[in-house]
């Protein structure tokens, strides 16, 4: 099923292309067996940084959040820093429309239920694999357990954050603590 509009693009950038973007999370979500609907915004740092002192209580920018639904019409939202995903794509010699992808991928995993801070590594599997799939370059969990330098993580930027405190896995009712 195609969704109506999956990715709203309140900050762009150069060479980014809201279609691609919206293609990528359709395929993506498919490939995964998420139903329901996912919205995708992609905004500045600052929203960000609010949105995770919100529901995380963190009050620093972040690259990525996801928020569960709970509701069977809708798999929830996920929140993306374009200023963020920019600067580590120009840190990591690809596109910031790649990066994009990187992070709607690694959002798309949290809403499925996946957790890479309490898993053992089953997220960060899963990722690779759909990473390798969608020919994407190394992805979030790689970047911070593979030993590679502080400079793939800009300073004072956190990395992904799914909105809720529980590990969750496929199939259940997830409980957000709310939709953007």
């Amino acid at each position: 099923m195609f969704l109506k509009k999956v990715i709203i693009l309140e900050q762009a950038s150069d060479g980014v292309r809201a279609r691609a973007l919206s293609l990528f999370a359709a395929r993506a979500k498919r490939t995964i067996g998420i139903p329901g609907e996912v919205n995708v915004l992609i905004t500045g740092s600052h929203e960000l940084q609010e949105l995770n002192l919100r529901f995380r209580r963190a009050k620093k920018p972040t690259d990525v959040l996801s928020f569960p639904s709970g509701s069977g019409q809708a798999a929830g939202d996920i929140a993306i820093s374009a200023e963020i995903a920019a600067v580590r794509a120009a840190q990591l010699g690809h596109s910031t429309e790649t990066e994009l992808k990187i992070l709607i991928l690694h959002g798309l995993l949290h809403l499925a239920g996946y957790d890479h801070e309490s898993d053992r590594g089953e997220m960060g599997s899963i990722e690779t694999s759909l990473r390798r799939e969608f020919g994407l370059p190394d992805g979030l969990i790689e970047r911070t357990h593979d030993g590679r330098p502080a400079s793939t993580k800009p300073a004072g930027q956190s990395g992904c954050h799914n909105s809720t405190a529980t590990p969750r896995r496929p199939g259940l009712n997830h409980n957000g603590r709310g939709r953007l």
